[in-house]
């Protein structure tokens, strides 16, 4: 009696696993880097959002408070320790819940707190009100910033919004 070779294979063979898997692994290696900078940069957009509708928030409660302000006034650089002290977001519920916002965002795209500044006692002042986001990496190496923007993909950097404009942006 002579044993039959099987010649109808069921299955892959341990080489065509192995090259499927190394696909695979080759696939995700050049997909891994792009879908990590779509989130960072999701954490940005979702930070200039939430800085522009709070900041316009805060321009329409100055706006009822005084009738006009001199948003976009011809500034070049700004300090923030002349805003007064740095406020959280609880501190602007009382006075923008529910009349302007729903809430007051508390933390940005990376999950640290805002800085908020509302000088309510000089509302007629140049230096009222303005929003600071610390970037990814938490810190700020000042308070003066120049208008400027910056390369988007630079995550680290500040984002601020002062006084009815965007004193530091991501932009190309």
């Amino acid at each position: 009696m002579t044993l039959r070779a099987k010649t109808d294979q069921k299955g892959f063979t341990l080489i065509e696993l192995l090259i499927v898997i190394a696909i695979i692994g080759l696939i995700a290696a050049m997909m891994i880097p792009n879908l990590l900078d779509a989130m960072q940069k999701a954490k940005q957009k979702r930070t200039i959002a939430d800085i522009r509708i709070t900041g316009t928030a805060m321009f329409s409660w100055l706006t009822d408070q005084v009738g006009a302000a001199s948003a976009g006034a011809l500034v070049t650089q700004i300090d923030l320790g002349s805003y007064g002290s740095v406020k959280r977001a609880s501190d602007l519920t009382t006075i923008l819940v529910p009349t302007y916002l729903q809430f007051v965002p508390s933390i940005d795209g990376w999950k640290a707190p805002y800085d908020y500044y509302l000088n309510q006692t000089s509302v007629m002042g140049r230096s009222v009100m303005a929003i600071r986001s610390k970037g990814r990496d938490f810190s700020s190496p000042s308070d003066t910033y120049s208008v400027t923007n910056f390369d988007p993909t630079d995550y680290d950097q500040d984002i601020v919004w002062a006084d009815g404009f965007m004193v530091r942006w991501p932009q190309k």
